[in-house]
């Protein structure tokens, strides 16, 4: 009788993981069409993990009640953007021990100089000059353990991310060389299809959730009203002439923004918009914007009144990702010759 139990195991499908901080507001229009747009797609492709980084936050001084309260709010934001729980682990980084213990193994597998190095501790010591602490030092090598503990593949990243990325992939292959193949060695996920989505109030920058003009930013969860009021107020050139060109770069990014939304290409919205003012122009991209957002605020909005059915994901995605982070951060002790705890 032929063996049953012959049937080729199915193909591993490759791990994402991606880390969100929680901020009030999480997410911006350039989080959005950049990236979190897709998520609810690569679930389908691949074994994504999610995490919201409240041990990253608290290298800057946080308010805790603020931070408490930021940090559902990411979890329900991340989920009404498309997040099912039932397919990829949605966690909180705090509720899964193997992270903070991985990460000070790592530390111990990462150079001072490495760390100096990085220019977002220098940015962010200039800003927080008051407050430059050792956890802000060495924020990368939780970083690394958040990526490595899941044997990762991909990681999403922006500009800001990729250096942190390449010291993670530096810190894997020193591991491996001197105790065997323990981590996968990940590589940055680039989406085939992103906008890269620039500051209304200042095109030549990238939109930003730390700007500090209210103007510059649209946050998925700000208001129609703001939304279109922000707009509205977008800086734009003189020439009132609704085209893609090079020194048009107010209208070239409304022009990204609204293509984004709608669908429509460079040459649909230049025929559209022919004869209107940058007036009009503004007030479409506005409306079809705030269309986009509307079904994620009023998803985030259910999610946020029903506290009971966010907390039972959290926590059943924490115990997703502990078994799975676990398996590593045991292969790791294994290897470095930390004995084992008795049961």
């Amino acid at each position: 009788m032929e063996n049953q139990n012959n049937t080729p195991k199915p193909e591993r499908k490759p791990v994402i993981f991606s880390g969100i901080q929680p901020t009030s507001g999480a997410f911006t229009l350039g989080n959005y069409l950049g990236a979190v747009k897709n998520w609810g797609k690569l679930q389908d492709e691949y074994n994504c993990a999610y995490c919201i980084v409240n041990q990253h936050a608290i290298t800057v001084r946080q308010d805790p009640q603020a931070l408490k309260k930021n940090t559902l709010s990411a979890y329900a934001l991340m989920l009404a953007c498309g997040i099912d729980p039932k397919k990829s682990i949605a966690f909180i980084q705090s509720h899964v021990k193997t992270h903070a213990e991985l990460a000070w193994v790592l530390n111990c597998y990462t150079q001072f100089g490495e760390l100096s190095r990085m220019t977002q501790f220098k940015d962010k010591s200039a800003k927080h000059a008051d407050n430059i602490n050792a956890g802000l030092f060495t924020y990368p090598s939780l970083m690394a353990a958040d990526i490595l503990l899941y044997q990762t593949d991909l990681v999403p990243v922006g500009i800001d991310q990729k250096q942190h990325l390449e010291l993670t992939r530096d810190i894997a292959l020193r591991f491996n060389g001197l105790y065997g193949d323990t981590f996968r060695i990940p590589d940055a996920y680039i989406p085939k299809t992103s906008a890269k989505i620039m500051s209304l109030a200042d095109p030549s920058k990238k939109m930003s959730k730390s700007d500090e003009n209210v103007k510059a930013t649209i946050f998925l969860l700000d208001p129609k009203d703001t939304v279109i009021k922000k707009f509205k107020s977008a800086v734009t050139d003189s020439e009132a002439h609704v085209a893609y060109r090079e020194g048009k770069d107010g209208i070239n990014n409304l022009m990204a923004i609204y293509s984004s939304v709608t669908g429509k290409s460079f040459e649909q919205i230049e025929a559209e918009f022919e004869g209107h003012g940058y007036g009009d122009f503004k007030s479409a991209v506005g409306e079809a914007v705030a269309e986009e957002l509307r079904p994620i605020r009023e998803e985030y909005d259910r999610l946020m009144a029903d506290k009971s059915y966010l907390e039972s994901c959290y926590r059943e995605g924490a115990q997703k990702a502990l078994a799975i982070s676990q398996r590593t951060l045991d292969k790791v002790y294994k290897k470095i010759g930390f004995l084992p705890a008795a049961l």
